[in-house]
């Protein structure tokens, strides 16, 4: 048989044992979270990988990148040869204001200019300065965590062998 009110005193009673046991809220500023690795948090620019493909911003679904560039012509090194052009980066500004985080410009990018950085303290007062341009997405690149290490069965990458094998050619002691 049950009674009237049999469920507000299993409430009552959830309540009340829930109120004795301790808090596990972290506060925030004095405890920093513990993120899992590789988290995403605002994209970091190595300048000098970008060559203005324009691949990121093409994909954006939000279009949240802005690239501005010109082109700079090299002069030929040999007589009768041809002078070359080459894409000089001039602006290269993301909106975190609209930004989703959805890593699609990172993973398009074919020359590794863009990374994921950890880093999520970058609230601002104002909106309009949520809009990184490449200076500033350039100082998140120290805070980029180094890729994960390979197995340990594995062999070491193509680029490696291929740079200590330049390395001991050329005479310099390789690590």
């Amino acid at each position: 048989m049950s009674f009237p009110g049999k469920g507000l005193l299993k409430g009552l009673a959830v309540t009340m044992r829930t109120m004795t046991k301790r808090s596990v809220t972290a506060h925030y500023p004095d405890a920093l979270p513990e993120l899992p690795p590789r988290s995403r948090g605002v994209i970091a620019l190595i300048e000098e990988n970008c060559t203005v493909c324009m691949l990121c911003a093409r994909e954006c679904p939000a279009w949240c990148i802005y690239i501005d560039s010109h082109k700079d012509t090299i002069p030929a090194t040999t007589e009768g040869g041809r002078d070359k052009s080459r894409n000089v980066l001039d602006r290269f500004a993301i909106d975190f204001s609209i930004c989703m985080y959805c890593s699609i410009c990172v993973e398009v990018c074919p020359f590794d200019a863009l990374h994921w950085s950890p880093e999520f303290e970058y609230a601002e007062l104002d909106i309009r300065e949520l809009t990184h341009e490449k200076e500033r997405l350039r100082e998140w690149m120290w805070t980029v965590p180094a890729p994960a290490a390979l197995d340990e069965g594995a062999e070491p990458a193509k680029e490696i062998t291929t740079a200590q094998k330049a390395a001991e050619r050329q005479g310099r002691p390789t690590p």
